[in-house]
């Protein structure tokens, strides 16, 4: 079993545009779609649309409009209760598959909310494979929240813990990388940068996020690095080597949600046994499959792209 952390769930709304975004204009707009998002929670929809057992865990209120869209997803969640409402986050998408979000600030979480999250964490991660922690954190939890998540599961359950992924940014990176070392973190190359100090140039992409991601998994900060460059494809890098791989090419639709599928077709590809070459293309196909869709939709097997994913090792 897979278990994912939502600490700052968020219910997606979609609209579409007929042309590009213009600011201090009134446009037409189609109706879009409405889904339960945050990172987790979208890493969780992947992984139950592919036949995986997965359990999310994240912090929601009884009466809060958001356990509607929840429940639609059909996965198995663990609701901790709390006093705020998840926040409404919008994405406007254009024609050309240009992205404009809008992100508000998520539910105040108490000293006992966040306490009590942790403990829901713990108990629902016995047995689990991987714990998952995804997205922004809300204001209340402090920058260390994930790193005070993973040593609690570690400190109760021992050499049965879950080996842990995360996929955060900013001071929420930094802290778990330089206190908790994860078992994987997945990145993008300017949240890589961020994390570094040391941006790729334009030229050297692949390289430039390879080094970095090799310092850390030298300095044993990480275990692994997979690290998504949106329509270049993906890198990654474990103790072992390091691969690129691009992606098919495909008619991107929203690019929402497409680093938190990339991050689900890994752990597929790991439940499955798959090497780390094939790890890194069953996280491209998802990465991809994701952007051609609309809204916040997780994509199935069934919609992963027919066209190939060409994996190198990288020197």
């Amino acid at each position: 079993m897979i278990v994912t952390l939502t600490a700052n769930p968020s219910l997606d709304r979609t609209i579409v545009v007929d042309a590009p975004l213009r600011p201090g204009e009134v446009q037409p707009a189609h109706p879009g779609r409405e889904d339960a998002g945050g990172k987790g929670i979208n890493v969780a929809r992947v992984i139950f649309g592919a036949g995986v057992a997965v359990r999310a865990v994240l912090p929601l209120a009884d009466d809060d409009p958001f356990d509607s869209a929840l429940g639609a997803t059909g996965i198995d969640a663990v609701r901790v209760p709390i006093a705020g409402r998840a926040r409404a986050n919008l994405t406007i998408t254009d024609p050309e598959g240009i992205t404009t979000k809008l992100n508000l600030p998520g539910a105040t979480l108490s000293v006992s909310e966040a306490d009590a999250v942790i403990a829901a964490v713990v108990e629902a991660s016995r047995g689990a494979r991987w714990l998952v922690l995804a997205g922004s954190l809300p204001p209340g939890a402090g920058d260390d929240f994930y790193v005070r998540v993973i040593e609690a599961v570690r400190r109760a359950l021992g050499d049965d813990a879950p080996r842990i992924a995360v996929d955060t940014s900013g001071a929420a990176l930094s802290a778990v990388v330089d206190r908790a070392r994860p078992d994987l973190i997945k990145p993008n190359d300017e949240e890589l940068a961020d994390l570094t100090g040391h941006a790729a140039s334009p030229d050297t992409l692949v390289a430039g996020v390879a080094d970095a991601a090799r310092r850390l998994v030298g300095s044993a900060k990480i275990g692994a690095a997979l690290i998504t460059l949106g329509g270049e494809g993906a890198v990654l890098v474990t103790a072992e080597g390091e691969w690129f791989g691009r992606p098919p090419r495909i008619d991107v639709v929203s690019t929402v949600g497409a680093g938190d599928s990339s991050l689900a077709g890994y752990l597929l590809a790991d439940h499955a046994g798959a090497v780390p070459a094939e790890k890194l293309r069953s996280s491209i196909l998802y990465g991809a499959a994701a952007a051609a869709l609309p809204g916040t939709q997780a994509p199935r097997p069934t919609d992963l792209p027919r066209g190939d994913v060409v994996v190198t090792a990288l020197p």
